[in-house]
């Protein structure tokens, strides 16, 4: 519910969101399905990227990324830092995968909006340069 708002408020077309197990294979299945459809460029997970045994979306979104993006992860655990030292237990990891961008937000609705807040600035340019814009802007 955050993160579509989230989303919607910088006018992204959300077109599938789901729950999934915990369990790496579910993760990786669903992160497959929907990076194989032609008009999502961007998956954002929530939740699983801690500590705990059950954490297990990094290793699933590790499996079928093809290159990571650590710059966004590092940006959303150094900023969000000041307002809570947890988020350097945060394990998310960001990747490409074809024309798609993947990233792995904390689970809960504070941590949501913090990390994405910290992206958003990006997250257009990010993805006009996977689908082929590569033209910069401003100076």
């Amino acid at each position: 519910k955050t993160l579509v708002g989230l989303l919607l408020s910088m006018k992204a077309q959300v077109v599938d969101k789901a729950i999934v197990s915990d369990e790496v294979e579910q993760i990786k299945e669903k992160l497959l399905e929907a990076a194989g459809r032609d008009e999502i460029n961007l998956i954002v997970t929530t939740g699983g990227t801690g500590f705990s045994p059950r954490d297990n979306t990094p290793e699933a979104t590790r499996a079928i990324i093809e290159r990571e993006a650590p710059g966004l992860a590092e940006a959303m655990r150094r900023e969000t830092y000041s307002k809570t030292p947890l988020s350097m237990l945060s394990r998310a990891v960001c990747g490409i995968r074809g024309g798609v961008l993947i990233v792995n937000l904390p689970g809960s609705p504070k941590a949501v909006t913090e990390c994405f807040e910290v992206i958003r600035p990006v997250l257009p340019h990010a993805i006009d340069l996977l689908t082929g814009k590569t033209s910069h802007h401003g100076g």
